[in-house]
């Protein structure tokens, strides 16, 4: 039985059961508060739910019935206890991670197989389905063509596997021709491609308390194809990495990978070069003990080879990381005196110049510049001595800066490497792999800024599919009962609408010359934005903070602090010192740089929030320009554990993301659109009549298009006819006037020179002569003398004359062919040439042996025409 089916059925049973009310009645019935329809809905939920070995077989979840977050619940607890980790609700996908390796789900067999199947929607819910949605979409090229693929979900629920599986999907499946490029490019292409990944995350991704591998950065992977929807590059786009994590890293959570993988896996001429010798401990590698399978760190080298970083590049990346590693442990010990620098601990000296040696500046040099701060007063410079904690926020601000502008440089070099050129593509599908909802203890201005992008996303999904579907539904006259939904646009306008909110005070207090304070911003929001049902206060709470009821739950934030990271300082002698490294790429990083730096009064109009904020709405942008595929990924536990199942933290993120009132429209959309024809049916028609339409269009364009073709072929040869024509007209007639002045001429000639004297030589055979007018013979003839006259015999025997012919009886013979030719000529066989000598003669030179059989024509048959009577003919 098919999907449309099992909807009619599963709504058919629900009319029944309602005392044969439609499904829109049961939903109003069940979105009211009367004790008698709750306990209708409870009745309905528990027939439902007592067919509990059928629940796995919903594969999607619009056939429950009734929707609600328990039956939703209970379906996707009995496919995960089956195994099954993927399930269509509506327009979306929902991946539950299975937290360990599933055998063949992913197998190169299993893309073939979605990737040919006339329907990929008949087959189990994948995620290779979406991707191969989309990929066909831009086959069809029907607007939008280009086509987001947006992955969302909490820290840990599988993002970051997902986008993985996506870009292997394109990068076999649209890469794996050969009909435009050789079979050694599209490796070449796909190659680059997937290990983009391994160096993204090894630099960007980090152990938390809720993910092994949770990416602590944006990501938006366009994949760039050509007209043939062949793989020819991609380029990624970055969006606020988290780099406060290299010098401070939350209790029992990591650092970025790429520190703890050159720890494990380097080899002893490496840990020498880097001064990382075994029983060294660093202060920013907490929990260095244990293992995950990120830790690879041959894997980002190989990574690094086919992108193309030789290996003098990779010797100047490790040493300035593990020159980093060294700052972590310098540490400054306090004076009572304020008016002296602090000086570094004495285990911290050692560690210093080890920094300094790998960073190749001078350790002197750094010694001070993490010690005293450079004031401008006026035109002059005032050194002031840095207290214990300035030392401190120096030091890790140096090595987040590099740390940031090395990840950067990364990027760059990445997009440099697999980034097609803008003429050889013409669509691109995104992938969108952003840092999912958190909430921790403490959170401050990173967690900030990642709820708030995920707040974008929800409004995205909502904006597009929620309120546009019953938008639609309304506009077409469909009878509708609105389902209702969470708008978090209320809350965004608390973060970031305009005149006031979070962003706009927190940049006016960072943009403020004095240090600040976090009660004083405490006070300013309380004030200004206590109209705002989404922001509370606990009022008895010693620490700073305001709270912000996000789509996905209550977050409290720190204040404390957040004004600096916003700031994001860098003082100006440590970006000096930088740039007097003789570390290439170090030196590289910050000379580029050298117009971004802020000024020396700490100042800058850019803060973090604010470039967020319009990297994002750029993202946003592009979105909206593209046809969406939403997959939502759930964690089914907070401990990671594989194939465990809790319910609580499942429904929270159902709930939150808006699975149910999902489900709720797409089922309904389904009831409504069974009453005239179920809902494939008029997709499939729909694509039909599309596809006719495209294909009658392309018929007349090339119809339109080869008529035009002929019509200018028709119109070309009428001009090359008619010009030819005209060209041999004028010939023709600029060879009659030359035929009768030549003519006119001749005669003139011979009525004026009737008689001369001509030298004729001895011929020793006779020949057969055909006569032409006279002037016209062979040249380079022996000649003779002999007296001529014009006509009659004695012309005949001018012509005897002149060819050399001897005078005995039939020995020769003369004849024209005036009779079949129309013409005189004259036809000579001897082995010389005959030429004769005449006075003031025009014509001097013919034919030395021309053809018996053919006809003359052009030049000889106008200029030779009717010369000589029949009379004339002797025998």
């Amino acid at each position: 039985m098919s999907s449309a089916d099992d909807r009619g059925n599963v709504n058919g049973r629900a009319g029944r059961r309602n005392g044969g009310t439609t499904v829109k009645e049961f939903i109003q019935k069940v979105q009211s508060c009367q004790p008698s329809l709750n306990d209708s809905l409870e009745g309905e939920i528990q027939a439902f739910l007592f067919k509990e070995d059928l629940l796995h077989t919903y594969d999607d979840l619009t056939k429950v019935n009734p929707v609600t977050p328990t039956t939703v619940l209970k379906c996707l607890q009995a496919r995960y206890n089956v195994r099954v980790f993927y399930t269509h609700a509506g327009c979306t996908l929902v991946a539950l991670n299975p937290f360990q390796p599933i055998p063949d789900l992913y197998s190169l067999d299993v893309m073939k197989e979605y990737h040919c199947a006339p329907q990929p929607q008949e087959f189990k819910p994948h995620i290779f389905i979406v991707a191969e949605e989309a990929y066909r979409n831009v086959q069809s090229q029907l607007a939008p063509v280009n086509q987001s693929l947006v992955v969302s979900g909490e820290s840990g629920a599988g993002k970051t596997w997902t986008s993985r599986c996506l870009m292997k999907y394109y990068a076999t499946v649209a890469a794996s021709s050969s009909l435009v490029k050789s079979q050694d490019t599209v490796e070449r292409i796909e190659r680059r491609v997937l290990d983009s990944n391994p160096i993204m995350e090894a630099f960007g991704n980090a152990c938390t308390l809720r993910n092994n591998n949770s990416s602590r950065f944006g990501k938006y992977i366009q994949l760039q194809l050509d007209r043939f929807q062949l793989l020819v590059g991609a380029s990624v786009q970055t969006y606020l990495l988290e780099k406060t994590r290299v010098a401070c890293q939350p209790a029992n959570e990591r650092n970025f990978h790429i520190f703890y993988q050159m720890m494990k896996g380097a080899t002893e001429e490496q840990r020498k070069e880097w001064k990382m010798p075994h029983e060294q401990h660093f202060m920013w590698l907490p929990n260095a003990e244990k293992t995950i399978e990120e830790d690879c760190f041959h894997e980002t080298l190989k990574a690094m080879i086919h992108l193309g970083i030789n290996t003098e590049r990779q010797r100047q990346i490790f040493q300035v990381l593990a020159g980093i590693l060294q700052l972590g442990n310098v540490n400054f010990s306090s004076l009572t005196d304020e008016s002296k620098p602090c000086d570094l601990e004495e285990q911290s000296k050692d560690f210093l110049q080890r920094a300094a040696e790998l960073l190749c500046v001078p350790a002197d040099e750094l010694h001070t510049c993490l010690r005293v701060m450079t004031l401008k007063a006026g035109k002059q410079s005032v050194l002031k001595p840095c207290t214990q904690a300035e030392c401190s926020m120096r030091r890790d601000c140096l090595a987040k800066v590099i740390y940031a502008q090395l990840f950067e440089w990364l990027v760059t070099l990445i997009n440099n490497s697999i980034c097609a050129d803008s003429s050889t593509w013409c669509n691109f599908i995104g992938v969108l792999d952003v840092y999912g909802f958190e909430c921790f203890q403490v959170n401050n201005l990173e967690q900030l800024c990642i709820n708030y992008a995920n707040e974008k996303l929800q409004q995205h999904f909502v904006a597009h599919y929620l309120r546009a579907q019953q938008d639609e539904y309304v506009s077409e006259g469909l009878q509708w009962s609105f389902v209702k939904y969470q708008d978090n646009q209320s809350c965004l306008d608390l973060i970031e609408g305009s005149p006031i909110s979070v962003f706009s005070l927190l940049n006016e207090e960072s943009r403020l010359n004095r240090a600040s304070d976090a009660k004083t911003l405490r006070v300013r929001l309380e004030k200004e934005l206590s109209d705002n049902a989404n922001i509370s206060w606990d009022k008895f709470s010693k620490v700073p903070h305001f709270t912000v009821a996000h789509y996905a739950g209550k977050v409290s934030y720190q204040i404390q602090g957040m004004v600096e990271k916003n700031k994001d300082p860098v003082p100006p002698e440590l970006i000096s010192l930088l740039q007097k490294s003789n570390n290439s790429l170090l030196h590289q990083l910050f000379t580029d740089k050298e117009t971004e730096i802020p000024t020396t009064k700490g100042l800058s109009k850019v803060t973090v929030v604010s470039k967020f904020k319009n990297s994002l709405e750029r993202l946003m942008m592009i979105l909206h320009s593209t046809t969406p595929h939403y997959t939502r990924c759930i964690k089914p536990n907070p401990d990671c554990q594989p194939l465990t199942f809790k319910k609580e933290e499942v429904i929270m993120q159902l709930e939150a993301c808006g699975i149910v009132e999902t489900i709720h429209i797409s089922a309904a959309v389904l009831t409504h659109l069974a009453l005239f024809s179920q809902l494939d049916l008029l997709e499939e028609q729909r694509k039909k009549i599309q596809s006719q339409c495209a294909f009658t269009i392309q018929c007349c364009w090339l119809r339109y298009q080869r008529c035009r073709r002929h019509a200018r072929r028709q119109s070309a040869t009428l001009i090359q006819a008619v010009v030819r024509s005209w060209l041999v007209r004028k010939q023709v007639q600029r060879w009659n006037r030359a035929a009768a002045v030549i003519q006119n001429t001749w005669r003139k000639w011979r009525v004026r020179f009737g008689k001369n004297m001509y030298h004729l030589s001895h011929i020793q055979e006779p020949v057969t002569v055909r006569g032409w007018p006279m002037g016209l013979a062979l040249a380079s003839a022996p000649s003779i003398t002999m007296s001529l006259t014009a006509t009659g015999f004695q012309k005949v025997m001018s012509v005897m004359a002149s060819l050399n012919l001897p005078s005995r009886r039939g020995e020769y013979k003369v004849k024209t062919n005036q009779c079949t030719q129309e013409l005189a000529s004259i036809r000579a066989q001897p082995k010389g040439s005959v030429k004769l000598h005449c006075q003031r003669s025009p014509l001097l030179y013919a034919d030395r042996q021309p053809d018996l059989k053919r006809e003359v024509t052009g030049f000889n048959e106008i200029l030779l025409e009717k010369t000589l009577r029949p009379d004339e003919i002797l025998q």
